[in-house]
């Protein structure tokens, strides 16, 4: 059987076993949408947001990209937020990198990669500028990177309460709260790295004073 078949299978047997558990489930779900949380994580297919947190369909919205970057000429990325914020009104918008992250491993070295991952690898060697200091003295290159990791998804968040869309929700309705969040492949658990909640300072050049 071919690899793509047997999803179908699967999906097939999935479907049969939610209703055979809950009749109207299906019939809920296409009616409402109103998830709490944004979820900005990274593509690797070993950090599946709805599982890694026990969520299930219509409880978390959720935007992937390599190495869960937030980049304010990303029309996907803003397109993805502004949608979550202003019209599904979610709580919480949270960034969520992991540990051993390859998007991040690639963005360390001087390797070409060609054009497209060298341009958005180009971030996260962004981030590594700011930090060059510290990163430098961690003699142990899976803790370096690890700690690049934990350090791109703070900038990540930052960037998210430097767009003009949650700067907005912040003074009208006091929401969401941004939450930066790395997953360890090697035990499963989430660490919450730190939050911020509406309003949070930051930088004066960046902050909207006509919303």
């Amino acid at each position: 059987m071919k690899p793509y078949k047997k999803l179908l299978l699967e999906n097939k047997a999935w479907a049969q076993e939610m209703v055979a558990h809950d009749p109207d489930y299906f019939k809920r779900l296409a009616e409402l949408q109103s998830p709490e949380f944004l979820w900005i994580g990274c593509s690797d297919s070993r950090v599946p947001a709805d599982k890694i947190t026990g969520t299930q369909p219509g409880e978390i919205f959720v935007h992937r990209n390599i190495a869960n970057l937030v980049i304010h000429t990303d029309v996907n990325l803003l397109s993805v937020l502004d949608y979550a914020v202003n019209y599904l009104k979610v709580n919480h918008v949270i960034v969520c990198g992991h540990y051993g992250c390859g998007g991040v491993k690639a963005a360390m070295t001087n390797h070409d990669y060609n054009h497209l991952l060298n341009m958005w690898l180009r971030n996260i060697k962004d981030v590594y500028r700011l930090y060059e200091d510290e990163l430098n003295n961690i003699a142990d290159e899976e803790e370096r990177t690890n700690r690049l990791v934990e350090l791109n998804v703070k900038e990540q968040v930052m960037k998210l309460a430097k767009t003009s869309i949650i700067q907005r929700a912040w003074k009208n309705e006091k929401r969401p709260v941004l939450h930066g969040w790395v997953y360890g492949l090697k035990d499963g658990i989430i660490n919450n790295l730190f939050d911020m909640p509406p309003g949070s300072a930051m930088n004066a050049i960046y902050k909207f004073d006509d919303l």
